[in-house]
């Protein structure tokens, strides 16, 4: 498989900045032999900070940023001074990047916005100076603070992409057709299993200078959820979507049995994806007359909605728009 430049997930090793210590100091000059406390604090160590950038769409730029090392905090200085802080390092992410540690899993933070900013990794605190230990009965504290250490640990960049709406097929169901046809995206296009090996972005112009997001997911296939042709690298992607779009061609054998096993993949990865809102599009549907399509229409779920379009014809493509647009915009209640 050709390197892709879509980068979905990395580990990196981070290391926030330890606290400078506060200093042990007594004013000594030429007026003052024995002068009380004045030692100051020590720096804050830098922290490493996540921020969400909306003109990024993978996580590219950070395959070789291995080793995130952030700055000390400087120690504290006499006559009071306060150790410089360590500089912050930020990390500009794509929307929708989760941070994970590897050793436990545990998700750390969530970037949803542009312009977002998550403290991922706090800096270890700055130690006192001795002047914080002075007291009527100890006017001349012999103690200061170290700093705190910093956080360390290899981590996790995790991206799901976000989208109002997902497709969902088998490979080769017509759906980066359908992306190219409805938006200004371009995706790979071929008569071959997997043409789509990472999720294609694209904006639907609604009326009125209405828009939304679709995403056209790698193809799904049986025995994805354990990992099975692109896998979880697949299913991961439709976690965020609204709405879920199956897309099923007019030529294929058992559309109900189609449907079935893309849904029961769905809900053997995530169970909660069950509740998202499904909708079923019979794809390539310029080859079916009306006594067909009324055939496979009996085939499919009463409760989903169900369209027929073509998206080589224009056939059914704007009641798709009006659906999708009615759904998303469905008051909540």
């Amino acid at each position: 498989m050709e390197k892709s430049n879509f980068v979905d997930k990395i580990r990196i090793f981070c290391r926030s900045g330890h606290g400078g210590a506060g200093l042990k100091h007594f004013i000594r000059n030429k007026m003052t032999a024995l002068g009380g406390p004045d030692g100051g604090d020590g720096g804050r160590g830098a922290h490493i900070i996540l921020k969400g950038n909306r003109n990024l769409w993978t996580l590219l730029h950070l395959r070789y940023y291995k080793n995130v090392l952030a700055e000390n905090g400087e120690k504290g200085g006499a006559n009071n001074c306060h150790g410089r802080n360590g500089k912050d390092i930020i990390i500009e992410v794509p929307l929708g990047t989760i941070a994970r540690d590897e050793e436990t899993g545990k998700k750390e933070v969530e970037i949803l916005e542009d312009g977002q900013e998550i403290i991922w990794l706090p800096g270890g605190k700055g130690g006192l100076g001795n002047t914080n230990f002075a007291t009527p009965t100890n006017q001349a504290p012999e103690y200061a603070q170290p700093g705190l250490p910093g956080l360390e640990g290899w981590k996790i960049l995790e991206l799901k992409v976000l989208a109002d709406v997902g497709l969902v097929g088998f490979p080769n169901a017509g759906k980066s057709t359908l992306l190219s046809v409805i938006t200004a995206a371009k995706p790979k296009i071929a008569d071959y299993a997997f043409t789509t090996i990472t999720p294609n972005l694209g904006m639907v112009e609604y009326r009125d200078g209405k828009s939304f997001c679709i995403a056209d997911l790698p193809g799904i296939i049986e025995g994805a959820a354990e990992g099975k042709g692109l896998g979880h690298r697949f299913l991961r992607h439709i976690e965020r979507n609204a709405v879920l779009l199956f897309l099923i061609p007019a030529d294929s054998d058992d559309h109900k049995k189609e449907f079935e096993v893309l849904v029961s993949e769905l809900e053997q990865f995530n169970p909660e994806l069950m509740d998202k809102q499904f909708i079923i599009a019979i794809s390539k549907s310029d080859m079916l007359d009306e006594e067909l399509m009324k055939a496979i229409a009996r085939e499919l779920p009463t409760e989903i909605p169900h369209l027929f379009i073509s998206s080589v014809a224009q056939k059914g493509l704007r009641a798709l728009k009006d659906v999708l647009w009615k759904i998303l915009n469905k008051p909540e209640g």
